[in-house]
Order: C-alpha cells, then sequence, then structure tokens
C-alpha cells in the first residue's frame, strides 16, 4: 500500500456535543491523513433514530470546522445505508456463515486465535469461543453496531481505523466478521484513553467537555488543536508549541502513546496564552469583540485593537482579554484587588500624593509611550524615589491590580483625558 493509498475516518454518533475525546481521535486521524497524502473521511453513525438529530449533526460538523479539519469527501450518514446492511448479513447467511435466530441473524465466531498487531499497543489477542456468535441484524432488521461499522468501512475502503482504546474489545468481532467477508483488515491503531487530573476518565465532572465549550470560553482554535494533538501522541523531544505544518510533517502511528493521557485545563489555558501572544491584535478584535458587546463596552475599534496589543500578552483566554480592555475603556470597570488595597493601606498619604504629582507633570506631556516613560522617570529623580514608586500608584489607579504592561504603555492605551480623570479621582480618595 502506498501512503497516498491511505484513507481513514472519523465517524461520530449524533446523539450530542463534540466531546474533546472525540475531537482528539478525528485530529490524529486527519493529522495522519496529511502527513501520508492520504484521505480523511466523515461518517456520521445516526443508526439511533430516536437520540440522533441534524441539530447534533451540525454541531459536531461545525467543531470540526472551527479546529480546521476538513474532510475530503463528502459525509457518509451510516442511517441511509440500511439496505446495503441487510444485503451483506443476507449474504453470509446464504454462506451458512450466519445463522439465524429468532427472527435475527447471528454471525458463527470461528474457534481459535483471533489476533491483529496493534499499531499502538502491539499484538492483542482473543479467543473466538470467549467471544461467542454475535447478533449483525436484529429481528426488526437493524444491523447491530459491529457490523454496520465493518461493512462501512469496507465500502469506503477504509485502511486504517485509529479510534478510542474502548474500542479495542469491538476489535475481535470485526476481524471475524472481515474473515466471514473475505476481506483484508485495515491497521487497527488504538489511541489511548483521556482522564482528568483526577486520573478517572475525563467527563463533566471535570468541568468544560465539549469543544464548543472552550470556543465560547476564549480558547482558540489553533491552541485547542495544538494541546489535543498532545494528549497521547509525542512529536520527540520537548517540543509543545506547534504549527500546523509541523503537526503534520511530524506525525506518525510510532509516535502515539500506550498509556492514558492526562486533560489539563491550566496546560491548555498556559498554551492559550502562548497562542494569544503571537496572535495580532487585528486577528484577535473579532474574537474580543462579541465579550466586550456583552459587558457593555462600546469602544472604537482602533482603541478596542491598541488595548488588546497591550494586554494579550498577559492573558489565557480572549475573555482575559477583554476584561482587561473594559479595564482600559471604560472606568466602571476599575475595581481594586487585595493587593491593590493592601498597598494603598501602607502609606495612604503617599499613594494619593504620588498621584498629585504625577498628575502635574502628565498635564502638559506629550502623550506617546517614549516621552511618558522619560516624563515619570524624571519625576521619580526629582523625588528622590525609585520609579516604581512613581509608577505603581498610576498602575493601581487606572486598572485596580498591581500587575499590567509598563505603565507608559497603560497611560497611552488609556488616552490623557481618561487617564488625567481616573488620576484625579484617585488623588481625591
Amino acid at each position: 500500500m502506498t501512503t497516498s493509498s491511505v484513507r481513514v475516518r472519523f465517524a461520530p454518533s449524533p446523539t450530542g456535543y463534540l466531546h474533546v475525546g472525540g475531537a482528539r481521535t478525528a485530529l490524529f486521524n486527519w493529522l495522519f491523513a496529511r502527513h501520508t497524502g492520504g484521505k480523511f473521511l466523515l461518517r456520521i453513525e445516526d443508526t439511533d433514530k430516536e437520540r440522533s438529530s441534524d441539530e447534533h449533526t451540525r454541531v459536531i460538523l461545525d467543531g470540526l470546522t472551527w479546529l480546521g479539519l476538513d474532510w475530503d469527501e463528502q459525509p457518509v450518514f451510516q442511517g441511509a445505508r440500511l439496505k446495503r446492511h441487510q444485503e451483506v448479513a443476507d449474504k453470509l447467511l446464504a454462506e451458512g456463515k450466519a445463522y439465524s435466530d429468532e427472527g435475527a441473524i447471528r454471525l458463527r465466531v470461528p474457534q481459535g486465535e483471533i489476533a491483529w498487531n496493534d499499531a499502538v499497543h502491539g499484538p492483542i489477542s482473543f479467543q473466538g469461543e470467549d467471544i461467542k456468535d454475535f447478533v449483525i441484524l436484529r429481528s426488526d432488521r437493524t444491523p447491530l453496531y459491529n457490523h454496520a461499522v465493518v461493512v462501512d468501512d469496507l465500502d469506503m475502503r477504509i485502511t486504517h481505523v485509529l479510534r478510542g482504546a474502548d474500542h479495542i474489545s469491538n476489535t475481535p468481532k470485526q476481524i471475524a466478521l472481515y474473515q466471514a467477508l473475505g476481506a483484508p483488515l485495515p491497521v487497527f491503531a488504538h489511541v489511548p484513553m483521556i482522564n482528568g487530573p483526577d486520573g478517572k476518565k475525563l467527563s463533566k465532572r471535570h468541568g468544560a467537555t465539549a469543544v464548543g465549550d472552550y470556543q465560547h470560553l476564549g480558547i482558540l482554535p489553533a491552541a485547542l488543536r495544538n494541546f489535543l494533538a498532545l494528549l497521547g501522541w509525542s512529536p520527540g523531544g520537548d517540543k509543545e508549541i506547534m504549527t500546523l505544518d509541523e503537526m503534520i510533517q511530524l506525525f506518525t502511528l510510532e509516535g502515539i502513546l500506550k498509556k492514558p493521557a492526562v486533560f489539563d485545563p491550566t496546560k491548555l489555558e498556559w498554551m492559550n496564552g502562548q497562542y494569544l501572544s503571537m496572535t495580532a491584535a487585528e486577528e484577535l478584535y473579532d474574537l474580543v469583540a462579541p465579550h466586550l458587546e456583552k459587558l457593555g463596552v462600546n469602544g472604537r475599534k482602533d482603541a478596542v485593537t491598541k488595548a488588546i496589543t497591550a494586554v494579550k500578552t498577559r492573558s489565557r483566554t480572549t475573555i482575559d482579554i477583554a476584561r482587561q480592555v473594559a479595564v482600559r475603556l471604560d472606568p466602571k470597570f476599575v475595581e481594586l484587588d487585595d493587593k491593590a488595597k493592601k498597598e494603598i493601606a501602607k502609606n495612604p498619604a503617599g499613594y494619593k500624593a504620588s498621584l498629585q504629582a504625577s498628575l502635574e507633570v502628565l498635564k502638559t506631556a506629550e502623550w506617546n509611550p517614549e516621552t511618558l516613560e522619560q516624563v515619570l522617570r524624571s519625576l521619580a529623580e526629582q523625588r528622590g524615589v525609585a520609579a516604581g514608586q512613581v509608577f505603581q500608584p498610576i498602575r493601581v489607579a487606572l486598572t485596580g491590580g498591581t500587575v499590567s504592561e509598563p505603565v507608559n504603555e497603560l497611560l497611552y492605551v488609556v488616552g490623557k483625558e481618561a487617564a488625567l480623570k481616573r488620576l484625579e479621582v484617585a488623588s481625591r480618595g
């Protein structure tokens, strides 16, 4: 088989949202297809008519699109293939490889070893007598999962099946079907499960588990994609932040790990912060603007972009950015935090006096970062104090906190008129 003939698939069931575990499996399939020059296909397994819905299908497709995982052919809908599933089951029945049992059709599972060489776990084997004959078509003529999957994978010419390790127990049944149909086996690669920080299977008790949740929480698609890629795959070395092209180039089945991966939300936020730092403010504007609108902040685009530039390197999410931008554009969002209150309490009179002195020199200063820094450093020299003793009261007065971008940049972002007004209010206490 040439690498360009690789065909992989992601086969979600549209009975709920796109779980991060499913998204990670889709990503591994997509990366493998792109690495080999093969095809990434999508199959919607909508045979559960009561729980499946068009809305859930749309959520899954939108989630994959948001992550940048495009598929190469039209999605296959499993529910539309009922006649094909019935036809194959009837053929096995006619050939004596299956038999009727109370109206259902049951596959004859051969005795002896059923084995495969898993691309992740190595040799795995089961005994046919332990599996027992299993139903492939119910008495109402609807297919069981293992039967539908094999028929669809064969018809879609799937060469590699990359899926969660929870499917290992399904594999011997599917191999029995492949063998009954006289078909070659695909390469099976069972990727590690994803656990929460407590070591238990990732679930809602660990917090957000849907791709859509992270989109709304201010995570960038590139950051989530990079984070998910490292859940159960190692590119080698200590590399963590990777471009999409780098991930495609480095991704191999040999790099997939056996042990369960741990979904650490703190690590995801850190990684998102790295991506925010690398992303231009103009690109972030459209992601930040909706959060500002919810906060009731209506700043001009140029003012918002300038503020985004100032705060993005200290932000973990686009919601973080919006909150910090709001503080810089609207004084009603300025609220003293505990550290700021303690700092003022050390020397209230000194805090006010410093602000009053800063006000006097800032009133006549040219409003650009370079000049503002020079003016304030000169003031510190005149007063015989460290520059930080001039900068910090301004930072507290303008943001309510003790950490921000350099104070000269902060003043520039807030703007002359607004900054002087805030400093005056704060200096009066």
